[in-house]
């Protein structure tokens, strides 16, 4: 990672700016005070099926009871990137002001409407609301399946009566939460219409729980002591690969360097009368460059790039700003960072090229912008395009996306410039410890096993096995209505994920050199990122296995940001594979003499 360390007061700047522009978010949270009659704020956020997260649509999409007139909230550019349409809600909770059944409204349902709330209770469709930036949530409806064998004789309630029921601290309020009166219902088995008398409750009770714990009760569901023994298990199972793995491979790897080093430090005589075997006889092609080279160098400064964005992620998750239900933050955090440090990316993908080949950086300098770019886009359009074709929050609005536009053309793209700039003015020089030969020498015949795609498949194995089952609870958490805190956790993880995956590039790379096969620029990237494809294969287990997801929109929301997550994996971690194999292969032929 020679070429951050160069980059590295601008990336210092660069976390004072991130955490700058996101301080505020914490600060948004709620902190009002309130007197007795004093109106708090609730908003109908979303309805959707609850084993869909990502088809949700607005709240008044279904005929619930609308105030006259709807005010929407103004949201932050994470909140609409994560789905949220807050709108004000038909019920009023005014502070310390009980209410007992009180009518929303009377409102006689169309068929029509009858079929249309069968069908979202059906789907055990649910609802959320925020009252004072707290989250509730409720389901719509219920169906009795009781003694009955055949799907026909269901009957389908939609629940008419909510109760709220409110904590608060002398002027705050400190917890909320909704529950639906399971003998207040309407009947919506046949297709007719209907009489509905939408009403609500509020009771309020006092609580010594300070205003500063309140969002500990959402933090406190992922801490709970059998998540935790689980976490920690899975912790210690990866930390015993790491220990066994490195263990192992050093012990292989420094008993036969060590034999390599005193057999190749013999004099020329000895060496003379040996056969021409090993690493060392290729010592004039281990550092020919790779073939495709501009596109090399965009790989290594787009997976530069996703590592930067990755470790200030984690920053800004270990110090706290991605508690639960801080509405958007992360896709803040992403959009914001992702465009501050597009200029690493230039930077790396350029200097690198221009070490390699100095011609045409500037077409290297858009690849680099178009390598990562370029597939997360096209699946946006097509992504979004469901969306709208289903009229769901997760459809992006028009001026959502000339934000992002203006984002990349004002921020990215200069800054991509301006890293190119001056990775082209950095004139490195490539090291290399040996002198490279006019003619590659011929690679000898090897086994099936020593090829691309089983070293890719052994490679990639052995990191996902060390953060296997963690992965479950990320995808519970983005993918389901699991709440994920632990984040110091997953950074330990992250970190076992990135030696394992540096260590067994290093030992394939050195037994590839050993069979004399010196094209390693490449196997080792894609030796290093082959942990991607796996994750994604994980993906199709998750969907079919371990989840209850279904419909195309969020098949095709679910397989298609997965894989541009995946895919950016397979970049970051095929720099990281490559880098670690770069350091062990200028280190080895450095420590021998080469004529």
């Amino acid at each position: 990672m020679k070429n951050i360390g160069a980059n590295c007061p601008a990336v210092l700047i660069l976390g004072v700016l991130v955490l700058c522009c996101l301080s505020h978010v914490r600060s948004d949270a709620s902190d009002h005070r309130y007197k007795e009659g004093d109106p708090v704020p609730l908003y109908a956020n979303k309805v959707g099926p609850f084993h869909n997260p990502s088809e949700t649509y607005r709240y008044f999409d279904l005929p619930f009871c609308s105030p006259d007139h709807v005010k929407e909230k103004k949201e932050a550019l994470g909140e609409v990137l994560n789905g949220d349409r807050l709108v004000s809600a038909p019920y009023k909770l005014n502070f310390r002001e009980e209410k007992d059944s009180s009518v929303v409204c009377k409102k006689k349902l169309s068929k029509d409407e009858v079929v249309f709330f069968r069908k979202a209770v059906e789907k055990d469709y649910y609802f959320q609301m925020y009252y004072d930036d707290l989250p509730i949530w409720g389901f719509i409806g219920k169906v009795d399946k009781e003694g009955k064998a055949d799907p026909g004789e269901y009957k389908y309630y939609l629940y008419k009566h909510i109760q709220f029921d409110v904590l608060y601290n002398k002027d705050r309020v400190i917890e909320v939460s909704a529950r639906m009166d399971p003998h207040s219902l309407v009947d919506l088995t046949e297709d007719k219409e209907v009489d509905a008398e939408f009403m609500y409750t509020v009771k309020w009770k006092e609580t010594d729980t300070p205003f500063e714990k309140r969002m500990e009760k959402y933090s406190m569901s992922s801490s709970l002591p059998h998540h935790l023994e689980i976490h920690w298990f899975s912790i210690i199972n990866s930390c015993v690969t790491v220990l066994l793995l490195t263990g192992f491979l050093a012990t292989i790897l420094m008993r036969v360097l060590k034999n390599d080093f005193i057999k190749y430090g013999q004099d020329e005589e000895a060496v003379d009368d040996q056969e021409e075997t090993g690493w060392k006889y290729i010592h004039g092609d281990v550092f020919r460059f790779p073939k495709f080279k501009s596109l090399f160098a965009a790989a290594l400064g787009s997976g530069t790039q996703l590592f930067t964005l990755t470790v200030f992620i984690f920053m800004l998750a270990l110090v706290g700003v991605f508690y639960p239900y801080n509405r958007g933050a992360l896709f803040t955090a992403l959009v914001v960072i992702y465009a501050l440090t597009s200029g690493i990316a230039g930077y790396v993908a350029t200097s690198f090229y221009c070490q390699l080949e100095r011609t045409n950086w500037v077409r290297n300098l858009l690849l680099t912008g178009c390598l990562f770019c370029g597939p997360l886009f096209l699946t946006f359009c097509f992504l979004n395009t469901v969306a709208i074709a289903y009229s769901a929050t997760a459809a992006l609005p028009f001026g959502t996306i000339v934000v992002i536009v203006l984002i990349w053309t004002l921020v990215t793209s200069p800054l991509l410039v301006l890293g190119g700039i001056a990775g082209k003015n950095s004139k490195a020089e490539f090291q290399a410890p040996c002198r490279t030969t006019k003619y590659p020498r011929e690679i000898p015949p090897l086994p099936w096993y020593r090829s691309a795609i089983p070293q890719m498949a052994m490679a990639g194995f052995l990191p996902f096995s060390a953060i296997y089952i963690e992965l479950y609870y990320i995808f519970a958490s983005v993918w389901g209505h699991r709440i994920y805190t632990i984040y110091s956790i997953l950074f330990i993880v992250f970190i076992i994920l990135l030696i394992v995956t540096a260590f067994i590039t290093v030992a394939l790379t050195y037994f590839q050199l050993a069979a004399e096969d010196h094209e390693w620029w490449w196997r080792s990237f894609l030796c290093g990122g082959s942990t991607g494809i796996f994750i994604y294969a994980y993906c199709l287990y998750y969907y079919y296995a371990r989840s209850d997801m279904s419909g195309f929109m969020q098949t095709s929301f679910f397989f298609g940001y997965m894989a541009c997550i995946c895919y950016g994996f397979f970049l970051m971690l095929g720099t990281v594979g490559f880098r670690a194999s770069l350091l062990f292969v200028r280190h080895i032929y450095r420590s021998i003499k080469c004529e």
